[in-house]
């Protein structure tokens, strides 16, 4: 089945031409038996010698719809950046929280303030004593 994002079978990409069903070779069929072999031939080396184009253009058309998918996200996302000095709190984990809490458990921790910006959502946080956390 063609994929959508490149419009082309795994096998055509593979091994240059469309799938023959078992079924077709085992039963005598029109298709099967209309097969001339030069005509074969030339056509199997006339897609040899377009076998890379092919692989270009589905590439391109790969990395059109990878920029599509990415606008797409990047229209809808609400991203957030913090400065340093603002107070944020931290989503817990099951490694951060504690053993019996269940369900009703509380799902933040903090507040943090934001002590250092180290990279693009990346911050070093420091709790209200003044001590540091190694990563965030």
């Amino acid at each position: 089945m063609a994929k959508s994002s490149t419009r082309e079978t795994y096998f055509s990409l593979v091994y240059i031409a469309e799938a023959l069903i078992p079924v077709e070779v085992g039963e005598p069929t029109m298709r099967y038996l209309q097969v001339d072999e030069e005509a074969n031939n030339e056509a199997l080396l006339v897609i040899l010698e377009l076998l890379d184009e092919c692989r270009d253009l589905v590439h391109i058309r790969m990395v059109a719809q990878k920029q599509r998918m990415e606008r797409y996200y990047n229209r809808r996302a609400n991203l957030h950046y913090f400065k340093v000095g603002d107070l944020i709190f931290k989503k817990m984990t099951q490694c951060t929280q504690e053993l019996n809490a269940g369900k009703l458990g509380p799902t933040w921790e903090g507040p943090y303030r934001v002590s250092a910006v180290t990279g693009k959502g990346s911050y070093k946080l420091k709790n209200q004593e003044g001590v540091k956390f190694l990563s965030n």
